[in-house]
């Protein structure tokens, strides 16, 4: 019951996680999509109909070209008058203030220019006085008619017999007795009496200039429910073209006024959530091993709802068009850090899920899937920079030759297609340049490691194998040898080969710490003579503790780790621990103190390790290289491994055992083969 119990517990918090990523990712999509239906039609004059024949669903008016109307509200602006209101008061504070200021009189000109100047800003106030701004706002058109407001008689007038302050001023000077004494009357100060009395009635002008505006009405016509409007394939005319955008408009405003939107939210749940939950079963049923690695399922949801929500966004505010996003990145990340059935289902995912806020949906999918399945092909196995710039030029080529091939089906022209789209498809592949500096934050975010960065780390000018090559050049060697032979084996049974060979250089760095301890680095002193079984024992298996020590220091990946720790699994120092029984027969030996810490191998590229380590060690003490002891060398050592339980926890077959075997032993007889002896010149 027990044991049922704890079954039980792990299928529940494996359900529980499952059910909470579909339910955030499906949250966050839908929270982004766009509710309005302003794409519903792409409509272009011109050019044929594309979708299916369509039928006025509802009476609906058909609205004027909004040029049409632009030029019918410019007719009647030259019927609009602004109101201005006329101040009577101001003309006797004016007036008055420049009797009080000159009540003794101007000097140098007699007192009769006191009324003179009086008279004439008399005049000027009747006719009416406007600021500068509003003069000029409204006297683009000399023909402008303002209306003036006195009391409650609103009279039109014409713009040109009014005023502005400036005219004003020099309409003073207009009359010749006093243009003769203009410099002795500009020390009056004359402009100082001069103010605005047509003040700009701001609310009743618009309210006027609004009636106006609505008297225009905006349709030509109406739509009965019913009525053909246009068959799929017709050529849109100008007058269907007025239709159909008088259609499109009628659509939103009905969209604008409804007050719930329910329905098209759980449309777009369910259909977002069919999406993810296929995806996850398939991940469910074939790649289990992600779901116990948190940093691929992050990557793989966070991918998904970036590129989406970003797609989104751009639909909703109208913002360039959506073949500027380089989506082609989903399936490139998700096949280097993945495999490439999981980066096609999720493209799919986001492709679907995507097409369904745009106009165009089957082309869009159509032009997306052959982006991703390129950009799959392309990487079949990530091994230089270069690939990824081949990676984009090759995404980029093959959707706009998807595109050209889906315009050609739809337009019987080449003049008739619209170029822009391939500007966009041009600047999404300069934008998949940028997928290798997002390929290293994304190793560095979710903890995964590139073939790029295995192939940076086989560089022998790295610290750590430059030393290993300098204090133990036995283990160097040995290591490279291990190197080849576990990269021959992963390509034969279809591991990862590159990880395996940068594993295999690293597995026994822990070997530089005390050299000497070991066969390989020893040259005739042996300090194992003067140490207990023990001791010795113990200064063996240190080297994989002290391998873990250094690459926790120079930072090295952990699936670089994993290799380090792996290597002798759980096994013994058996040359040590057979040594310790012998010569105690009677005493019971501590197993432990003989045992590497472990884990055992738990993946394929491990297990190969595992066994071209322990080969390629043993063979180097055969007394002779035959094909005979060579093959019963490996089998001996690879089926004990196998019979010792070693590989129980890892996906290697047996088939994976028998090729690797064979390759040990090819390889073999090939580094041991026998030389030729060279003969003596004869003196």
């Amino acid at each position: 019951m027990g044991i049922f119990n704890i079954k039980s517990d792990i299928s529940w918090h494996v359900f529980l996680i499952r059910a909470g990523l579909i339910i955030g990712t499906v949250a966050i999509i839908t929270w982004a999509l766009p509710r309005d239906r302003n794409n519903t039609y792409r409509i272009e004059k011109g050019k044929p109909w594309i979708y299916s024949d369509l039928k006025a669903p509802f009476d609906f008016p058909i609205y004027k070209a909004d040029e049409v109307v632009k030029a019918e509200r410019d007719s009647l602006m030259r019927l609009y008058e602004p109101y201005f209101n006329f101040n009577k008061e101001t003309e006797v504070i004016q007036t008055q203030q420049f009797a009080k200021d000159y009540d003794m009189g101007i000097p140098g000109l007699p007192d009769d220019y006191i009324s003179i100047i009086a008279n004439r800003l008399h005049t000027l106030y009747a006719r009416g006085i406007m600021s500068n701004a509003d003069y000029s706002k409204f006297s683009k058109d000399t023909t402008q008619m303002i209306r003036i407001i006195n009391g409650k008689v609103a009279v039109s007038s014409q713009i040109s017999t009014i005023y502005s302050t400036v005219s004003a001023y020099e309409f003073i000077f207009a009359e010749p007795e006093l243009l003769a004494h203009r410099e002795i009357l500009q020390k009056c100060n004359l402009n100082d009496y001069i103010t605005p009395n047509l003040i700009y009635d701001k609310e009743r002008s618009e309210a006027s200039l609004a009636d106006l505006q609505n008297s225009i009405p905006l349709a030509s016509g109406l739509a009965q429910e019913g009525q053909k409007i246009i068959d799929r394939g017709e050529i849109v005319d100008a007058k269907t073209y007025n239709i159909l955008v008088s259609f499109q408009k009628e659509l939103d405003r009905r969209e604008k006024n409804k007050q719930q939107i329910s329905v098209t939210i759980l449309g777009q749940i369910l259909y977002v959530a069919i999406l993810v939950i296929c995806m996850t079963f398939f991940l469910t049923l074939f790649r289990k091993d992600y779901f116990e690695k948190p940093r691929s399922l992050a990557m793989l949801y966070s991918l998904i709802i970036i590129f989406t929500v970003g797609a989104s966004m751009m639909v909703s505010h109208n913002i360039l068009h959506v073949y500027i996003i380089p989506f082609a990145m989903v399936p490139i990340f998700i096949r280097v850090f993945m495999d490439s059935r999981t980066a096609f289902i999720a493209h799919t995912t986001m492709i679907l899920i995507c097409a369904c806020v745009l106009q165009y949906p089957l082309e869009f999918v159509a032009v997306e899937l052959v982006a991703g399945l390129v950009a799959i092909y392309s990487l079949r196995e990530l091994s230089s920079r270069s690939q990824l710039f081949w990676t984009a030029v090759l995404v980029t080529a093959s959707a706009a030759l998807t595109n050209l091939a889906l315009d050609w089906i739809r337009e019987n022209s080449l003049t008739k297609i619209e170029y822009n789209e391939y500007n966009y498809l041009i600047i999404n592949g300069l934008l998949l340049f940028c997928s290798y500096p997002l390929l290293y934050l994304i190793e560095k975010a979710f903890g995964f490691t590139s073939n790029i960065t295995l192939i940076e780390l086989s560089d022998m000018n790295k610290d750590l194998l430059r030393r290993m090559s300098e204090v133990a050049p036995g283990t160097f060697n040995h290591s490279i040898q291990v190197a080849n032979l576990a990269g021959e084996i992963a390509q034969k049974i279809g591991a990862k080969s590159q990880l395996v060979r940068t594993g295999a250089l690293y597995h026994d760095i822990g070997k530089t710490i005390n050299p000497i301890y070991f066969t390989e680095n020893q040259s005739g002193v042996n300090p194992h003579e003067s140490m207990s079984y023990i001791d010795s024992a113990q200064m063996i298996i240190s080297h994989v503790t002290e391998g873990m020590k250094l690459a926790d220091k120079y930072n090295l990946p952990d699936i670089i780790k994993e290799f380090i720790a792996t290597h002798h699994g759980q096994g013994k120092a058996k040359y040590f621990y057979v040594q310790q029984k012998n010569a105690h027969p009677d005493d019971k030996v501590d197993e432990l103190l003989f045992t590497y810490p472990g884990p055992n191998p738990f993946t394929k590229e491990q297990a190969i390790l595992m066994m071209a380590d322990s080969v390629e060690a043993a063979s180097r003490s055969l007394p002779d290289y035959t094909e005979k002891s060579i093959r019963d060398l490996v089998n001996r050592l690879i089926d004990g491994q196998v019979s010792e339980g070693y590989f129980r926890e890892c996906p290697i077959t047996f088939r994976d055992i028998e090729y690797t075997k064979t390759v040990l032993i090819e390889k073999l007889k090939t580094i041991y083969h026998t030389r030729v002896s060279y003969p003596e010149l004869k003196k």
